[in-house]
């Protein structure tokens, strides 16, 4: 097979890039610029290049109605949280609200160092009690509902916060 001689000009971090991969691959310069030529021209480069944007917009796709799907769940989480919250709590008197904010910060305190070694052990508080209440199923929302379970002892000790716990 006969070649022809081409000068090209290509900028100097392209001609870099294609040095070290020549060196990394022990190839010639000539047979890596060749090969992306011929990948280039041939008539289903195209389709191949469409069809790796499709599934990368595919999974983009998948990660985002995900990312949507946990929001809109947070979202309604925190809602029920503070309506409830305002339903049962009750109204501070004004002599005990000094010690009312004291103990807020101090509970704040500790929930944002509770938070903090969570996000840093990488472990989601909602997957654990997930897996505790329904250990055989895998997905958190992939499956039909599970039967209904008696109530366990870790759901009776979140269910009703006493004292100091609130």
């Amino acid at each position: 097979m006969s070649r022809t001689r081409l000068n090209l000009f290509i900028q100097p971090d392209h001609a870099r890039r294609l040095d070290d991969l020549s060196a990394q691959r022990g190839v010639s310069k000539s047979s890596i610029v060749a090969a992306a030529l011929a990948s280039f021209l041939s008539p289903d480069a195209g389709d191949q290049r469409e069809a790796a944007f499709a599934r990368r917009l595919d999974r983009l796709s998948r990660q985002f109605d995900k990312l949507e799907r946990d929001q809109n769940i947070l979202i309604e989480t925190v809602s029920l949280y503070i309506r409830y919250f305002l339903t049962v709590s009750p109204a501070v008197p004004g002599e005990h609200q000094d010690a009312a904010r004291a103990q807020g910060k101090l509970r704040f305190t500790q929930f944002i160092d509770q938070l903090a070694r969570r996000l840093q052990r990488g472990r989601s508080l909602v997957r654990e009690v997930h897996e505790e209440i329904y250990p055989d199923r895998q997905a958190l929302f992939g499956m039909a509902d599970p039967p209904v379970q008696e109530t366990s002892q870790a759901q009776a000790d979140c269910a009703e916060p006493t004292g100091d716990e609130a």
